[in-house]
């Protein structure tokens, strides 16, 4: 047989090429771990989930967006007051340099101005991002006044660094918006009869007074209402008047300075001795009326309400020596000491 008669009787008696199987199919494919099944699973449905998430957000309005801090104007109604000694926001302000803006502000399309925003809260993130230089971050949501007024209070209730005076005030200002009594309430987390004190201190002190004194963070609702029934007495408001006017009066810091005021409230004026005794009614911080206090030319008497424990006077006693040691050592007692 020829060389050449080989070659072609092997192309027909060579075994088919392993490619091809017995019924012309192709091979299986190489087995997967049901564990690597399971991981891509779980990685799709957490893009599914985040997807949704984000659908969510956008049909809310609740997208982080950045903006530029000097397009975003403060809510028409303040909240709090901007005192000289801000320490506060100097901590928060390094913290947003060192670490970024963790939680971001709210905002909506300002109703007048368009282009800019109106933030519900984050005013001094607003402003600590303005100062650094970089943009704020912020939630987008449309949101009607009453809307922006409630956001803002709920978002400040259970901030501990906003005094009653600061509460009273912003509640002035819901009110005298044209906001109904409800709103206050909403706002502040708080029923109609705190809603109620609130307001009436508000109302009482006068704003310059208020604006004067501070934020005074130590001082309760008790001191507050004592203090607003006080100057009731138009001698009194002339008298606190009088102090505010001083010069030394600023220098304190704004807890003194409500003492330094409440101190003028209960004392004559030097060279007016007074006519008639003055009376007026000691509250405790949760504004029960605890004691009554009549004050003479030379003398004062303090009587505890016939509703609160006997043991209270006896334990007032105790403690009198360290409230006079703790009173000495404030500007108003080193003041009195002097005198």
């Amino acid at each position: 047989m020829s060389k050449r008669t080989d070659t072609i009787k092997s192309l027909f008696t060579a075994p088919q090429s392993s490619a091809l199987s017995a019924d012309n199919m192709p091979a299986a494919l190489p087995r997967v771990s049901s564990g690597s099944v399971r991981s891509l699973k779980d990685s799709f449905s957490e893009v599914e989930k985040e997807n949704e998430e984000l659908r969510e957000r956008i049909a809310s309005g609740a997208v982080i967006l950045e903006i530029d801090p000097s397009l975003v104007d403060p809510s028409p109604l303040a909240d709090r007051f901007r005192d000289q000694d801000d320490s506060s926001f100097e901590a928060l302000k390094q913290s947003i340099a060192q670490r970024g803006q963790e939680v971001p502000i709210l905002v909506r399309e300002h109703p007048e101005a368009k282009g800019r925003y109106q933030s519900a809260y984050g005013h001094r993130r607003v402003r600590a991002t303005r100062e650094l230089g970089i943009s704020v971050k912020a939630i987008l949501r449309s949101l009607t006044d009453e809307a922006l007024v409630v956001a803002q209070g709920l978002e400040n209730a259970p901030r501990e660094d906003l005094s009653f005076i600061e509460r009273a005030s912003f509640a002035m200002h819901i009110e005298d918006a044209g906001h109904s009594r409800s709103v206050v309430q909403d706002a502040l987390s708080v029923d109609r009869a705190e809603a109620s004190k609130l307001l009436a201190v508000a109302r009482s002190v006068p704003a310059e007074v208020i604006q004067a004194i501070g934020k005074a963070p130590k001082v309760g609702r008790g001191r507050w209402l004592s203090f607003a029934e006080l100057i009731k007495d138009s001698a009194a408001l002339k008298r606190v008047r009088a102090a505010i006017a001083e010069s030394k009066f600023a220098e304190r810091e704004t807890d003194a300075r409500f003492l330094a005021a409440f101190s003028a409230a209960t004392r004559p004026s030097r060279g007016q001795p007074r006519k008639e005794p003055d009376e007026r009614p000691v509250f405790s911080v949760s504004g029960d009326k605890i004691a009554h206090v009549r004050q003479a030319e030379r003398e004062l008497k303090l009587t505890i309400d016939k509703k609160v424990s006997t043991t209270f006077a006896a334990y007032l006693v105790d403690q009198l020596p360290a409230l006079f040691d703790a009173f000495s050592k404030t500007s108003s007692g080193q003041e009195s000491t002097e005198t």
